[in-house]
């Protein structure tokens, strides 16, 4: 039998011929998942032998990933804020920049949330998850991305915490409806700007979580339009946005009647969040 770091090392060969941004980094996820060990205690497991059947399976995902199948499409999980979510091709993957919308949300008072587009549930089961008192509800137009949702809400304990409804942003809830906060990571890729992602993305994450098939701005214009009806005196909305949306989507807001309208960096320094407040004093 081969060594853990013997196939690691070919492994991560293969990947680095294959043009994947990070080869290494890849290749220990995949092995850490197929021995069934947390990926920070991999190194405690290298020097051992791998068993043929594992070593085999092994190398199957490291040819799908080289074929830029993302890795947490092959090991069905996606660590978000500290926690590991179960993701699928329905969902849009968590993605670390998200946490700075997060960040966000817990710099202010949150008792009752809502999320637009929740795909996997990672924002608003983390919001749950970060703030024991508050509970929520989230959206998703797609049937196949809430069962994801509810997969994930069940894992973490949520069932009582968080609602999941299926409908267009705020087509399910009901009239007067209202939040204190209201958190969205909508389609923000315009139509003419898809043929440019990496085919990990646009290969193999849902199209409807991507792009509204126009200019990238329709999400925040129904997200703009819609929210004076369910939020609360005083209280906030956070949008995800590309990193050349922040103007525009800002005026959208404040256009719409919003206060406090600001642009928020990512730890990158790329603009990354608008938020928006109520206007009422």
């Amino acid at each position: 039998m081969t060594t853990g770091s013997a196939i690691l090392a070919t492994a991560t060969r293969r990947l680095a011929a294959a043009g994947i941004p990070d080869p290494g980094r890849d290749a220990r996820r995949l092995l850490a998942h197929v021995l069934k060990v947390p990926p920070g205690r991999l190194t405690l497991f290298l020097p051992e032998p791998v068993a043929p059947d594992l070593t085999v399976i092994y190398n199957v995902m490291v040819e799908r990933r080289a074929e830029r199948v993302p890795v947490s499409h092959l090991t069905g999980r996606r660590m978000f804020y500290g926690r590991e979510f179960l993701v699928t091709k329905d969902v849009l993957d968590p993605r670390p920049e998200t946490e700075t919308l997060i960040e966000a949300a817990l710099a202010g008072p949150v008792t009752r949330f809502l999320d637009l587009g929740t795909g996997s549930g990672a924002i608003a089961l983390t919001l749950a998850a970060e703030l024991p008192e508050a509970t929520g509800v989230a959206t998703d137009l797609s049937r196949a991305a809430l069962e994801v949702a509810f997969w994930n809400r069940n894992t973490f304990g949520l069932t009582d915490r968080v609602a999941l409804l299926e409908g267009a942003w705020f087509a399910p809830l009901a009239q007067g409806q209202r939040f204190d906060l209201i958190v969205s990571n909508p389609p923000y890729i315009a139509a003419s700007e898809m043929d440019g992602l990496d085919r990990d993305v646009a290969e193999y994450e849902p199209r409807m979580a991507l792009t509204d098939e126009a200019d990238g701005l329709s999400a925040y214009r129904a997200i703009a339009k819609g929210a004076g009806a369910h939020l609360a005196r005083g209280g906030r909305v956070l949008v995800e946005i590309g990193a050349a949306q922040g103007a525009a989507v800002s005026e959208l807001f404040a256009a719409a009647g919003f206060a406090e309208v600001r642009v928020l960096p990512d730890l990158d320094g790329r603009d990354r969040v608008v938020a928006a407040a109520d206007p009422a004093p």
